[in-house]
């Protein structure tokens, strides 16, 4: 699981990023992003329960992309927010690589967003 540091501990947090950060979309996944102040990166997972009923399968899917992203720290780019939010049911039966994949892909595509 993903350090308690890079967790965001409230709404408010949230609620900045939906409201000032960017967004980038895909067909299974979208990603929120918006730079920060305190020097260190935050991350939320979003699963809402259109994509699976039950708390168990939801929580699921957010262990499993807190997990991905906790390995791949280091390609995160600093003192940035991030929120992942999840459209598809399919990452409850999808391989961890597939889930590194996507998430690498919006990350990448944070980065080229930065240097505009």
């Amino acid at each position: 699981m993903l350090n308690r540091k890079y967790r965001f501990h409230s709404r408010g947090g949230v609620r900045y990023v939906y409201q000032k950060g960017k967004t980038i979309r895909k067909p299974k996944m979208s990603l929120v992003f918006v730079e920060n102040t305190r020097g260190f990166t935050r991350m939320g997972v979003v699963v809402s329960k259109k994509v699976e009923k039950t708390a168990v399968g939801r929580n699921r899917i957010r262990r499993r992309i807190y997990e991905a992203l906790r390995l791949n720290m280091k390609d995160i780019p600093k003192k940035t927010d991030y929120i992942f939010v999840v459209y598809s049911k399919d990452f409850l039966k999808m391989s961890f690589k597939e889930i590194e994949k996507i998430l690498g892909e919006l990350v990448a595509e944070a980065k080229v967003c930065y240097n505009k």
